[in-house]
């Protein structure tokens, strides 16, 4: 039995939907065979109707269920509308988090490969505007800080320390345990998955490390941190200076690891654009998801790139095995 692919359509007002389409006019049977859509049925049916999208859609209960090839299967939830791209921020919020739960549960199970989420505003994921990372995180009950961003591409990957937090908290969550956590995390996944022993990069807070002063961040947390990973036999090197590796320094390493999102996110995204994905690490199963936003500008403009969605779907079929 071929392993399921569980897809959360997310954000009902987005341009996944068309991110959808184009994505299932490009996959080849196999794939498709595997692929369950979380969403609501006659949202798409109507979004797909609007955009003048046609691809034989079909409504099934469980992901045992099976139907011809060509059709994308939905697995339903509900949602009350009237204009399906301007759905209320409550009556969305409710979809996306039943979306994400029904996922969550359906990836424990040992015939799902993993789950790809579309785009997802973060207001909705609650008042502290969480992103993805976080929600599932707390809905494996990890602790320590062991779950791990990590946006990547078969070139280079990086990771931030903390993620959707305000800048001006940054500093208060840095933690010589999560450093070493989230490293060590990250370390196992590319041994059990990619086969190989990463090479570690971790940058400083500050600007040019603080001169690596006495009381820095760099000097009482992020040294020590690194330190410890050297006598698990992990092959790190820090604190980087974050103004100058992503020049040229930083095809040395497979992985860097940033102290904020910011930090990292931006000149991987100038670099290598929409050639990205956003993965989990740590979970009980495989995350992925497109490495973009909603971008409610573009909607029924027919311009959505659909690169990063298409190798979150090779991501899972090929990890998750």
């Amino acid at each position: 039995m071929k392993k399921k692919i569980i897809i959360i359509s997310g954000d009902p007002n987005s341009i996944n939907s068309e991110l959808i389409f184009k994505s299932w006019k490009r996959l080849n049977t196999s794939v498709k065979k595997k692929i369950y859509l979380i969403s609501n049925f006659e949202l798409i049916k109507k979004q797909f109707k609007i955009l003048k999208y046609s691809i034989h859609i079909k409504k099934v209960k469980n992901i045992e269920t099976h139907v011809n090839d060509d059709q994308l299967k939905i697995i339903n939830i509900d949602l009350k509308f009237t204009n399906p791209f301007k759905v209320p921020a409550n009556k969305a919020s409710k979809f996306v988090q039943n979306s994400l739960d029904t996922a969550h549960s359906l990836a424990l199970n040992k015939n799902v490969s993993g789950i790809i989420n579309c785009a997802i505003d973060k207001s909705l994921l609650g008042k502290n505007k969480i992103g993805v990372t976080e929600y599932l995180a707390t809905k494996c009950n990890l602790k320590n800080n062991s779950e791990v961003m990590l946006i990547r591409n078969k070139k280079f990957s990086v990771s931030p320390l903390t993620t959707h937090i305000d800048v001006k908290n940054i500093s208060k969550k840095i933690t010589k345990k999560s450093i070493i956590n989230k490293v060590k995390t990250i370390n196992n996944w590319y041994k059990k998955y990619l086969k190989i022993k990463p090479r570690i990069g971790v940058l400083g807070l500050n600007p040019h490390n603080a001169e690596l002063r006495k009381n820095s961040e760099e000097n009482t947390i992020i040294i020590p941190a690194i330190s410890k990973l050297k006598k698990l036999n992990i092959n790190i090197k820090g604190p980087l200076s974050a103004d100058t590796i992503f020049i040229n320094e930083f095809r040395n390493y497979d992985i860097v690891l940033g102290m904020f999102h910011d930090q990292v996110l931006a000149p991987f995204k100038s670099i290598f654009k929409f050639d990205a994905i956003n993965t989990t690490l740590g979970l009980k199963y495989l995350r992925a998801s497109p490495d973009h936003g909603t971008a409610v500008e573009l909607i029924g403009k027919n311009k959505a790139n659909i690169d990063s969605f298409l190798n979150c779907i090779s991501f899972i079929n090929k990890f998750g095995k």
